[in-house]
This record gives structure tokens, sequence and C-alpha cells, in this order.
């Protein structure tokens, strides 16, 4: 059933956040301190007995210079077309993980670079993860990731995973350079991918994290944002009773003096200022009865990107949203702004 805002209210709205002063001068100073650690770039082959794509295990300095792990999916060698070829690099959805090597061969199987990277702290809720989050936060949380550090931005848990964002952005555009691990040392990736032909994309946290990529990597050629999670925060907390967003209220439910700081905090990693700072050409999707991501956080979004985009919109559904048909979507949308090869 519906249960957001009407949907010609849906079409002009905007949010209700306002953007923290300091909001660029915190997200540089963030960025800066990510560059002194090495990018310490591996890339090691995985055994497969796939005919079609091949499979890399990779680690790559994240925040704090703390290794992240991903895994990198190419096309096989013979089925490459000649030249480097376009990649994307996908970011996991709340409680997920970069799963199985074997898992997710689409965007290789399209004639991608795909590079999947994993969500420190989390993957054991529908798909396995394997990075720790070392950096740890200060003072209690709630279940999930969503609490984590909320009491201070320096702390909190989605200023790791952002960093860890552009750095993985800049691990798939540098792969000329990488350490390629093994016994043997034998695969050679030199200009195998288009460092200026490359795109992210996610799902729900996935897609809030394909923004921020976008708004901090200006040299991201396309956004994938698939109904984003983190948009107009206060307003999401206040329509809907679902998770991860309730991880919120069930905080504050005990910390009943901490609503200000908290709200303070999630102003610096809220997608609609994301959304603000992005060129990028961008697809996003909606599902109007989407209890998760109430449609109008993901309006909010839409509605305030800067560059030119596209809104796949699913009157009859809810998180999944359109599901296979948003895959193929993004599809066509990169062969379009990428090349397929």
């Amino acid at each position: 059933m519906y249960s957001d805002l009407p949907v010609d209210q849906l079409a002009t709205y905007r949010g209700t956040t306002s953007e923290p002063k300091d909001f660029d001068a915190f997200w540089e100073d963030t960025l800066d301190d990510a560059r002194l650690y090495p990018l310490a770039l591996k890339v090691t082959p995985y055994p497969a007995t796939l005919r079609t794509v091949e499979l890399y295990d990779v680690v790559f300095s994240g925040f704090g210079g703390e290794l992240i792990r991903a895994w990198l999916r190419l096309p096989a060698q013979p089925l490459r077309t000649e030249g480097p070829i376009p990649g994307v690099v996908q970011f996991a959805g709340y409680g997920g993980g970069r799963g199985d090597a074997h898992e997710n061969l689409f965007w290789a199987s399209a004639g991608f670079a795909h590079l999947h990277m994993d969500s420190r702290g989390q993957g054991a809720g529908w798909s396995k993860g394997a990075t720790p989050d070392g950096a740890g936060s200060a003072g209690p949380q709630g279940p999930g990731v969503m609490t984590r550090g909320i009491l201070d931005p320096e702390t909190y848990y989605y200023r790791r995973l952002f960093t860890d964002a552009v750095r993985a952005v800049q691990a798939l555009r540098s792969l000329d350079s990488a350490e390629i691990g093994g016994p043997d040392g034998a695969a050679d990736l030199r200009g195998v991918v288009d460092p200026d032909r490359v795109a992210v994309l996610g799902q729900s946290q996935g897609g809030s994290v394909a923004l921020a990529a976008g708004a901090f990597c200006p040299e991201v050629a396309a956004v994938v944002a698939f109904v984003p999670y983190l948009a107009d925060i206060p307003r999401a907390v206040s329509v809907t009773d679902a998770y991860p967003f309730r991880e919120v209220c069930d905080f504050l439910a005990v910390h009943r003096g901490s609503t200000d700081r908290v709200m303070e905090t999630l102003r610096y990693f809220d997608a609609i200022h994301l959304a603000r700072r992005s060129a990028a050409p961008a697809l996003f999707s909606v599902g109007l009865m989407d209890t998760i991501t109430p449609p109008s956080t993901v309006y909010a979004a839409y509605n305030n990107y800067a560059g030119p985009k596209d809104l796949e919109v699913w009157p009859f559904n809810g998180h999944e949203a359109g599901g296979i048909e948003d895959e193929l979507a993004a599809l066509d949308f990169l062969q379009r702004q990428l090349g397929d090869g």
C-alpha cells in the first residue's frame, strides 16, 4: 500500500535536512587523511573453473590505512575486446558483503571490469563479508552499523565506509600499478581497464555509497543508485518503522538526551548533500510501496542530484524496486555512457 507522500508531491519534494556549514571541509579533511596512506593495491588470481569470467581477490588500503577486500571479475581474456574495457565499482546493500567470488557475474559477463567492494564490519546478513571494521568507534551502539559511532561525525561508521568507496574507485582506476599476488605473479592486468570509463553502482545502502563516491570522485563517469538509503534521514526515521532506520529510533529511545547530537552527526552523511555534489550522469530507481527507504527520501536525493539524471519508478514494488528490470536498465545506461568494450 502507499504510505508516503502523494505522487504529485513526490515529483518536487527536495527533503527537510539542512547542510552543515563545514560539510565540505569535513570531507576534504577526511579524504586528505586517507591519502596519507599508500593505496597498497594487491590483486591475486582466484582459482575458478569458469570459462567466461576471470576472478581476482583484491586488497587495498581504505580509511585509516586499513585493508579492504573486494572481488575483481573480468571477462575472460579471449572475450575482451581490443583495448581497455569500462569498469564498474559496486557497493553492497545493508548487512551484506562482497559475497562469494562466483556470485554476481552479471557485469563481467556483459563486458565490464567489475570491482565488488566489501563493506567493513558487515557481511553476515544476506551475503558474506571478509573485512573487519578495525577502526572501531566511540560510545554505545545498537545492533547493526547504523548507530556505530553516531554521537560524533568523526567516529561515525559511514565516514569510514564512504572513504573506503573513494579508495575503491581509485583501486580500479589504478589497476595498471597493482601488485600481482600468487605463486608466480603471472597475471598481467596492465591496460585492461580504461580509467576514464569507470562507473559506480549500488542498491539501498550501496546506492548511497555510490552517491558518495560520485560526489567525492569527480573522475567517476556515471552513477547508478537504486532505492538509495540514507537520504533525508530526519524524515525517514519519522515515517518508517522498518530497519535499518529503526535502529536510530531504538538508540534514541534509550539515549533520550542524545537526539540533537545524533541528528547533527547524520547531517554529514545524508545522501541529499552528496547528490548536490555529483555531476556525472546518473540513473536512480524507486519503489512507491517501499517501507525501508520511503519513496519521498529517494525523490529527495534524486531531485537534488546536480548532474544529468533519470529515474525508474515502480508503482507496485517495495524495496526490491525493479529487480532484474533495474539491472537491465543499468546495463543499457552504462553501455550508453561508457561503451561496452
